[in-house]
């Protein structure tokens, strides 16, 4: 699943550097998540970054791009160009 910034964002910056995979960036008015890029942080940690540090909780799954944690394994692994298993996918 990728995440979605929602309205509620307040532009704080908090969000987009600790993004290991680069999918945050400033759009028009707030900031927006690419969700080619987004893991939900798979790969990286165990929980998503950007929700761990945004002060008004409006990083929710976006519901247009639901996808399974395995895709989101293969999606990682595109994007760092790994190719090892993970240690435990689940």
């Amino acid at each position: 699943m990728a995440l979605m910034i929602t309205d509620e964002c307040i532009n704080c910056d908090v969000c987009e550097p600790e993004c290991p995979n680069q999918a945050i960036y400033m759009g028009e008015a707030i900031y927006e998540i690419d969700h080619n890029k987004c893991t939900e942080c798979v790969g990286h940690f165990d929980e998503p970054q950007c929700v761990q540090v945004c002060p008004v909780a409006c990083i929710p799954v976006n519901p247009q791009h639901v996808e399974a944690k395995e895709t989101l394994w293969q999606k990682y692994h595109r994007l760092t160009g790994t190719t090892a298993a993970p240690s435990s996918v689940g």
